[in-house]
């Protein structure tokens, strides 16, 4: 276990003691979320990035010497994390790189990223004897909070979930399926953020909410350690993330921050974060050069629900995480993310659900701006499984041809 040094806070950068604070910055507010930092000198002497070779557990807890959960605490028994990393010759050639890998964290046990960040919460939550964890979620975070409270055998997790009454269907069902409270929420995600955040407060359960929760990250960081040993300790030049709350940007930037803390890696590589038009509070925020806190409330439609958010509540790490790295924020047409769908699926054979398959958009839109060059290695991340969201697979395609049961109707049908 890595004992927890201090939380600071990203805006004022005050210091907490560890258990002194549950959420966000008593000063700054919501928009102060925290930092969990470690003894990086102390953890330098007592660990070897080369014993991983001998550490054949296949998901996150393999790094569980940097994550902040005792020895002693049993965690969820879902295989979470550990995805595959995927070297694409072609959307090398597609993107005109030297080499694109995708990480593909749709194989997670709910089918997305966000599995990561709920395991190590109700991690947490068994740790300190809590027996009810909420969250507000579009769909994706709600499921992996679900799915991971569901599988929990020693001791008894009630999961509350708030979700907007527009989420897809099968993101719903799926919370259902595993025997959460889920409430619709007839309003916006914004709203149902803070409605389960202020209901957690009066309630006394441990909210899930991401960026207020600053274990969230430490849970998402674990997908940027395993990039690194995947990729044997060499970095990418860049890593493209969609981008909606910006708590899973700040978590890839947090675990490769940490491995530079340790001396495991040279460098952090640039991160471009990817936002739809019509909810692209921080591409704004960036173009104009605002800080978090001076940030205002955005417009928030787009087809690609997760990343769908009208006041990015980790907008502070997510700000840094761009500006410390020297990426960017760019935003894409819902027409390009719908689009990007078949486009990454037939060049990797990767299914991605809408927010997760605008990194491909991203990535050629960052082609043009020469933010990544032809010499470059990058990795697009890949959040969730298009199985999220059949539907909008279904407009991103043209129909099935119809044929007879006879090899004539299927000849003409092939032009054979």
């Amino acid at each position: 276990m890595a004992t927890i040094q201090e939380l600071r806070c990203s805006i004022c950068l005050r210091s907490y003691a560890p258990e002194s604070v549950q959420y966000a910055c008593p000063h700054c507010g919501l928009v102060g979320t925290l930092d969990v930092l470690y003894d990086y000198d102390a953890l330098k002497t007592q660990l070897d990035r080369d014993s991983l070779r001998i550490n054949r557990e296949p998901s996150m807890w393999r790094y569980r010497d940097l994550l902040p959960i005792s020895p002693e605490t049993v965690v969820p028994p879902l295989q979470v994390g550990y995805t595959p990393l995927l070297d694409s010759r072609r959307l090398a050639e597609n993107l005109g790189v030297r080499r694109a890998w995708v990480k593909d964290d749709g194989q997670n046990p709910t089918a997305s990223l966000k599995d990561r960040a709920s395991a190590m919460v109700v991690s947490r939550a068994i740790e300190k004897g809590i027996s009810v964890v909420s969250a507000a979620s579009t769909g994706n975070a709600a499921a992996a909070l679900s799915g991971v409270g569901a599988s929990v055998e020693t001791a008894k997790i009630d999961i509350i979930i708030f979700v907007p009454a527009t989420a897809p269907e099968a993101k719903i069902a799926q919370l259902r399926v595993y025997g959460a409270k889920v409430l619709l929420v007839e309003g916006t995600y914004d709203q149902a953020f803070d409605l389960c955040f202020e209901m957690s407060q009066q309630q006394g359960w441990y909210c899930r909410n991401t960026g207020i929760n600053p274990f969230t990250i430490e849970g998402k960081k674990t997908v940027a350690y395993e990039i690194a040993e995947q990729m044997e300790w060499h970095v990418p030049e860049a890593l493209i993330v969609s981008v909606g709350d910006g708590n899973i940007l700040a978590g890839v930037h947090k675990g490769f921050w940490d491995l530079y803390q340790l001396g495991w890696i040279k460098r952090i590589p640039r991160l471009i974060g990817v936002q739809a038009e019509g909810s692209s509070a921080l591409v704004k925020a960036w173009e104009q050069n605002l800080n978090a806190v001076d940030m205002q409330p955005q417009p928030a439609d787009t087809i690609a629900d997760s990343i769908s958010a009208g006041v990015p509540r980790d907008r502070s790490k997510a700000l840094r995480a761009v500006r410390k790295t020297s990426g960017g924020f760019l935003a894409v047409s819902d027409a390009d993310i719908i689009a990007s769908i078949p486009k990454l699926a037939r060049l990797t054979g990767v299914f991605a659900e809408p927010a997760a398959a605008a990194v491909y958009a991203g990535a050629k839109r960052a082609v043009e701006l020469n933010w990544i060059h032809p010499d470059d290695e990058i990795v697009l991340l890949v959040t969730g499984s298009g199985l999220k969201d059949v539907k909008r697979a279904q407009e991103s395609v043209t129909g099935a041809i119809r044929v007879q049961p006879d090899l004539a109707s299927v000849r003409q049908a092939l032009n054979l």
